[in-house]
């Protein structure tokens, strides 16, 4: 499972202008279930994702068909984690994916 996160490096105002197709290529991911979560920083920074896939040069073939990477409008910082703990609740869901 990977954790990444995004840091702006241009203005709110040139993210702005790749939201929609960023928020479009989130929308694949989910779809794909390339991803479980993702959001902005707040304040708008950045943001963060996760996702459950095992091999990280999936993961980054994935992240390069992100407007926000094709764009370099931000940085990604990509840590792999294994979750050991969750709430009871999601056990059924955790197994499936770990």
């Amino acid at each position: 499972m990977f954790l990444i996160l995004l840091t702006y490096k241009k203005t709110i105002e040139e993210i702005e202008k790749h939201l929609v197709a960023h928020r479009a290529f989130l929308d694949e991911g989910y779809k794909n279930r390339h991803f479980l979560f993702s959001g902005p920083f707040h304040p708008r920074t950045g943001g963060v994702i996760t996702s459950p896939l095992k091999d990280r040069e999936q993961l980054e073939a994935v992240l390069k068909q992100d407007p926000f990477w094709a764009n370099d409008l931000a940085d990604y910082q990509i840590m792999e984690f294994t979750p050991t703990k969750y709430l009871p609740q999601l056990a059924p869901v955790m197994e499936s994916l770990l």
